[in-house]
């Protein structure tokens, strides 16, 4: 499980992210790359980092399913994931 802070630090980030968003893309059309270095740098999507839905966990991601190895496997075998069969882990 993933502390309360570095989960907190990542909703952080995604809520800057989105108030800048439009404010980032405007810029990027137009170029202006010192008005993009004067927004904050947590706005920028690069510096989010993807975590498990439930745990936290921020290694071994897997991006169709937003969980981690550990609980896809978990969930996959007792049966919560529509159409993942166990086949032999």
């Amino acid at each position: 499980m993933a502390k309360e802070s570095m989960k907190a630090r990542e909703r952080r980030r995604q809520k800057l992210v989105d108030r800048y968003a439009e404010k980032r893309a405007k810029l990027k059309e137009e170029g202006d790359y010192v008005g993009l270095s004067r927004l904050p740098r947590n706005s920028n999507p690069i510096r989010l980092h993807n975590r498990c839905m439930l745990t936290g966990r921020p290694k071994g991601y897997m991006r169709q399913f937003g969980l981690s190895r550990i609980t896809f496997r978990e969930m996959a075998s007792k049966g919560l994931i529509p159409g993942i069969k166990k086949a032999s882990w």
